[in-house]
């Protein structure tokens, strides 16, 4: 089955690649900030354009070669590359206000070394006025230029129409999508937890940048893969870091991409860094994954790292429970990203939770256990009233949400909705997944006149 065509958009530090890949996705999906370097592996996603469908890759600014460097700005351009020749067709993207610049004409050098089929468009051109001054680009040696904004979504679409137009022939087979299929799974953990190398590590490649700097991953980086037939995309978030130290701009932004990637991800893998133990940061986390509603695997990570006894595993897993008592339908497992001892076997806990995670109970057989549980224990009473439990029905999947309805919903004690959700999975299981409550009224509202 053909894979679907490959867009790149390179270019250097802070000309609006991540601003062109969100207009192009339709979706804000990369990190934009003022300051320079907040892409630094390869973002990806699915695209289209007149029927025309594409994936669309992100890449991090490509830096004067006669610049100090170091190991990360190495990796940053050594991914640039990669995306570069992966690439059906490239985008490299200008800042009108800086003609001339000598690192746009090494950018160019390169996709004409690697013989890439190159649109190159001058970003910023904001207004009529200021468009004028992108025929300054011509210098380059190029015969077209493209005059864009990408915040504004001005000339974009000629651009796609050029980009279309130079992809591959349609194929007779349908494309393989992998940018559509499959379960989302996002890695989660405190900086340096080791996301970036276990993703790595399962993808069999460096598609992103491991680095023993905390907080090297700064955008929320889409992956799609194939394994064994199944279809998956792995996204690399942020490190959420506590609260307090959370800085106002880059940080509070990747926090915030962190999380937003949860919400909409199926399932997630919880990284603890086995070797350092459980923190109070961890278990903050842990409460970020249990808000969002997604299925969710605990990866004790850096397992090679830790002096083992019979006993070790079993140990660590009862410090997992009693910090996390609120994720104690969430399995563990111990990997080394490192060494990839049990990495790929996270992926049979992805979908076995990921199954879970979209699971939907007939109604009647719903009520029977309701019917037992109520049964079983009464409602304790609240304001000298009881609660009466009529019927209910699974009215959603990603998280399992049931509606229960009753006289008052008012009268609901925590202590009571835990346990009609642990009599729900004494029965059902849902391993790995949260569940959801919803308490409704059989009283209909009178209609105000």
């Amino acid at each position: 089955m053909p894979r679907l065509p490959v867009v790149a958009i390179v270019g250097r530090p802070n000309v609006g690649k991540s601003t062109l890949f969100n207009r192009i996705v339709g979706r804000r999906q990369a990190i934009i900030h003022e300051q320079a370097g907040m892409t630094r592996d390869r973002n990806y996603a699915r695209a289209e354009w007149n029927g025309r469908p594409f994936l669309l890759v992100d890449t991090g600014g490509w830096e004067a070669e006669d610049l100090p460097t170091s190991s990360v700005s190495d990796q940053v351009r050594e991914q640039a590359q990669m995306a570069i020749d992966e690439a059906d067709v490239t985008i490299q993207l200008v800042d009108v206000r800086e003609p001339g610049n000598p690192v746009d004409h090494d950018v160019l050098r390169l996709l004409r070394r690697r013989n890439k089929r190159a649109f190159i468009a001058v970003n910023r051109c904001d207004n009529p006025r200021i468009s004028m001054e992108a025929h300054q680009f011509y210098a380059m040696g190029v015969e077209r230029l493209f005059a864009i904004s990408a915040l504004q979504g001005l000339g974009t679409g000629e651009l796609l129409d050029a980009v279309v137009a130079a992809l591959p022939p349609l194929p007779e087979q349908p494309y393989d999508d992998l940018a559509e299929a499959g379960v989302r799974v996002a890695v989660i953990g405190r900086p340096n937890a080791g996301k970036s190398t276990l993703i790595n590590q399962m993808l069999g490649e460096p598609r992103l940048i491991a680095s023993p700097v905390p907080g090297t991953t700064r955008d929320a980086i889409d992956t799609p893969f194939t394994f064994e037939g199944r279809h998956y995309t792995l996204i690399d978030t942020a490190g959420i870091r506590r609260r307090g130290s959370v800085k106002v701009g880059i940080e509070k932004v990747c926090v915030l991409a962190a999380t937003l990637s949860m919400e909409r991800s199926d399932v997630a893998l919880l990284l603890i860094d086995g070797a350092e133990g459980i923190t109070d940061q961890d278990t903050h986390i842990a409460g970020y994954a249990a808000e969002a509603g997604c299925a969710l695997v605990i990866v004790v990570n850096k397992w090679d790292l830790v002096e083992k006894d019979q006993d070790t595993a079993g140990a660590f897993a009862k410090k997992v429970r009693a910090a996390m008592p609120f994720l104690a339908y969430a399995p563990i497992i111990f990997v080394s990203a490192l060494t990839g001892q049990r990495a790929l076997k996270i992926l049979e806990y992805v979908d076995r939770v990921a199954e879970q995670h979209a699971r939907r109970i007939e109604t009647a057989e719903f009520n029977r256990l309701l019917s037992r549980a109520v049964g079983r224990r009464q409602p304790p009473l609240r304001k000298n009233r009881q609660l009466k439990i009529k019927y209910g029905a699974q009215v959603a999947i990603k998280p399992p949400t049931f509606a229960i309805f009753c006289n008052d919903p008012t009268l609901v004690h925590f202590s009571y909705q835990r346990y009609l959700v642990n009599q729900i999975r004494r029965e059902y299981g849902f391993e790995g997944t949260p569940i959801r409550l919803s308490f409704r009224s059989t009283k209909r509202e009178t209609p105000k006149e």
